[in-house]
């Protein structure tokens, strides 16, 4: 599986590199993967890493016409891009932040000229990147501006469960006025449509929470269930899509609802991925839905605490490599 010259070409960028990004990157080039891996980092830093880490990386540039063929367990592939300040793990610094955006940069056009099958991206710390000066609110949001996309989704997914989000990162309280029915009615097209072309689902059932407390009480806890989400979960039954809900989210995340979904779409972001993250911590991968191009990511931070220490774990990173591999193959995605 490690060394098939026909296996996808996923591009990973480790993210925050005072971070574990790089330790599990290059602990993951150790092993048998089924993708051949293009790390678009700066080449020096993943070296001093790896050395700091004990762990014997053979770091190859990589050939401006497509990687070599093949993964050989204790090599990895880097399109180098220079780092302007040297970081110790766990130290992070805002001069790099131009850096991290500029890897993402070249991992997505790589990906839209169809260099590379899909794009893996390791974590970042978004107050560093706000320190520079630079307004960022996250992957997902970064990557839709990169690819002129006006909406995306965000979805968290585990073994059993997958959860797409309405809104993502919004303070709490700005939350219930950014769902509209139109946003609403879109984020819901979006996951149906990429539920059946990158996974292979022909007709996605799909189980909405409602925003309030008990999905709203009939209007009695609030109007939006009533009024924004029963109309579009309407519009779109009608139209043929495998809908139900809203449902109260302290009870659909039970096995009797599980049982008969694909998906459950969660309003905001602490609604939906506590209840993830505890079925599927280390093993779950996040997922833009919506984009030009096939992207994941791993389900954690940057973990500075754990930078260079050699205990940071590569279960989330290997999903979410296996995720694209899975994404790819259903999206018939190019094949250097």
């Amino acid at each position: 599986m490690s060394e098939d010259p026909a296996a996808p070409v996923v591009a990973v960028t480790p993210g925050e590199p005072a971070g574990i990004g790089p330790d599990i990157v290059l602990a993951l080039a150790a092993e048998k993967l089924p993708a051949r891996l293009v790390a678009i980092a700066a080449k020096d830093m993943l070296a001093e890493r790896a050395a700091g880490l004990g762990l014997d990386i053979e770091l190859i540039d990589c050939p401006e016409d497509g990687p070599a063929p093949g993964h050989r367990p204790g090599t990895l592939q880097v399109l180098d891009i220079a780092m302007p300040r040297h970081v110790e793990p766990g130290r992070p610094s805002p001069d790099n932040a131009r850096y991290l955006l500029e890897t993402l940069r070249i991992a997505t056009e790589g990906c839209l000229s169809g260099r590379f099958a899909a794009l893996v991206t390791g974590p970042l710390n978004k107050a560093v990147i706000n320190e520079a000066g630079i307004p960022f609110t996250g992957h997902t949001e970064y990557l839709a501006e990169l690819t002129d996309t006006p909406q995306v989704v965000m979805m968290l997914a585990t073994e059993g469960l997958r959860v797409p989000l309405v809104t993502t990162h919004l303070p709490l309280r700005a939350v219930a006025d950014a769902i509209t029915p139109a946003w609403l009615e879109r984020c819901i097209r979006i996951t149906v449509a990429e539920l059946r072309r990158r996974y292979g689902i022909a007709c996605p059932r799909i189980l909405v929470c409602g925003l309030n407390p008990h999905a709203g009480e009939d209007g009695h806890m609030g109007r939006e269930d009533e009024d924004v989400v029963k109309p579009v979960i309407a519009k779109l039954v009608a139209e043929g899509m495998a809908l139900e809900g809203p449902f109260p989210a302290d009870t659909v995340f039970t096995p009797p609802y599980m049982r008969r979904a694909d998906a459950v779409l969660a309003m905001y972001h602490d609604q939906g991925l506590p209840v993830l993250k505890h079925l599927g911590f280390g093993k779950a991968v996040n997922v833009t839905l919506g984009l030009p191009i096939i992207r994941t990511s791993v389900d954690h931070g940057t973990a500075f605490d754990l930078a260079g220490t050699g205990r940071a774990e590569t279960g989330s990173l290997r999903v979410a490599i296996e995720e694209a591999v899975k994404m790819a193959a259903h999206s018939g995605a190019r094949r250097a």
